[in-house]
C-alpha cells in the first residue's frame, strides 16, 4: 500500500511535465489555445437563451443564426443571413452544399483546412414579413460576434404579406375583369 502512495506522486508529476510546454514557442502556442478556447467558451456561455431554445407560437417561425466578422455591421449581416436560411427551410426551401475538408493530425496536433459554399434556394417560398426581433453582439477577441433572432408571422399575423396578397388578388381581378368584358362584348 506504501508503495502506491509513493508511486502516485511520481505518475502525477510525470504526467504533469509532459504536458507542461518545454520552451517559449510551445508556451506561446499553448496561450494561443488556451485563448481560443477561451473565446469559443465564452460565446457558448453568453449566447442568448433563444440560440438553444427558439421561441414557440402558433403565428410564428422563429430562427436564430450567429456570425463573426472584423466589421459589426458584417457580423450583423451574415447572422440575420443564417437566421433567413434556417426560415427558409422550415417554409420549405432546399439547400445545396458543397464542402472541401482536408485534415492532417500527428501525435502532437491536428490541422485542417476547410471550405464550404452554401446556396440557399427558395423556390416558391415567400418570406415576405420576416422580422429581426433581437440582435446581441459581443467582443470575441479583435472581432465581433452577432447573435440574431428573426420571426416570420404567419397567417393573419403577418400584415406584410397579407398586404402583397391583397394586391396580387387586386391585380389578377383587374386583368380577369377585363378580359371578361372582352369575352361578353365578343358572344354579343
Amino acid at each position: 500500500m506504501k508503495k502506491l502512495f509513493v508511486l502516485l506522486p511520481v505518475v502525477a508529476v510525470i504526467a504533469a511535465c509532459s504536458s507542461t510546454p518545454k520552451d517559449d514557442y510551445e508556451k506561446r502556442a499553448a496561450a494561443i489555445e488556451v485563448k481560443r478556447e477561451a473565446h469559443v467558451e465564452k460565446s457558448i456561455a453568453k449566447a442568448p437563451a433563444w440560440m438553444t431554445d427558439l421561441p414557440a407560437s402558433k403565428n410564428a417561425v422563429y430562427a436564430n443564426g450567429t456570425a463573426v466578422s472584423s466589421d459589426l455591421s458584417m457580423a450583423d449581416y451574415k447572422a440575420k443571413l443564417f437566421a433567413y436560411g434556417k426560415i427558409c427551410m422550415a417554409a420549405g426551401g432546399r439547400v445545396s452544399q458543397q464542402a472541401k475538408i482536408f485534415m492532417q493530425e500527428t501525435s502532437e496536433s491536428t490541422h485542417e483546412i476547410s471550405e464550404l459554399a452554401i446556396r440557399s434556394v427558395c423556390p416558391g417560398v415567400d418570406i415576405t414579413g420576416v422580422e429581426t426581433k433581437e440582435i446581441k453582439r459581443m467582443a470575441e477577441g479583435s472581432r465581433f460576434r452577432s447573435y440574431a433572432l428573426v420571426a416570420l408571422p404567419t397567417g393573419e399575423a403577418n400584415a406584410l404579406q397579407t398586404r402583397k396578397d391583397q394586391l396580387i388578388l387586386k391585380d389578377r381581378a383587374t386583368t380577369r375583369s377585363t378580359e371578361a368584358f372582352k369575352e361578353l362584348d365578343s358572344a354579343q
